[in-house]
């Protein structure tokens, strides 16, 4: 016999749902506290201007910029700029256990409009589909002569096998 929710007791149905949106979101089931609200993260990538906060399933990514690690300088060639600040980013996306299909919402920051579609070419390639939400902004000048900044939001959403 199929049982639907409806057909649960009353007491019952809304703590079962409460436990399984729980366990989707990837929280805790016990009273234990869960730690801090947010926690910094350890950046992969020594390019970030700024911090890399996780707030629960939620990741937000400050600046990065496409400085080369082992250099420590802005590659001069725009397209090498571009990959090198999706490679800086990837890396601390996955440090943080999630991917770059994860990212919902991203600005990218741009000194020169004409380069719009040197850093597009690139960025297509590191997602799947159509990529997160994007807004793309202007500025006079960026740290260390950079071209492009990005930030972004990544959220983690388990996955349920099907």
């Amino acid at each position: 016999m199929t049982r639907s929710l409806s057909s649960l007791h009353p007491h019952t149905t809304g703590p079962l749902l409460l436990a399984a949106l729980a366990l989707v979101l990837g929280y805790p089931l016990t009273g234990r506290d869960p730690g801090p609200a947010h926690a910094h993260v350890d950046s992969a990538a020594p390019a970030a201007t700024g911090e890399t906060v996780r707030a629960g399933n939620t990741l937000y990514l400050s600046g990065h910029m496409g400085i080369d690690p082992a250099t420590g300088r802005v590659p001069e060639d725009s397209a090498a700029e571009a990959r090198q600040l999706m490679e800086n980013l990837r890396r601390t996306v996955t440090a943080s256990g999630l991917q770059m299909d994860d990212l919902v919402s991203v600005t990218v920051i741009s000194t020169d409009q004409k380069l719009t579609g040197v850093f597009d070419a690139v960025y297509r390639s590191y997602f799947h589909g159509r990529g997160p939400a994007r807004s793309d902004a202007l500025a006079d000048a960026l740290k260390g002569g950079a071209h492009f900044e990005i930030l972004g939001v990544a959220v983690h959403v388990p996955r349920l096998p099907l």
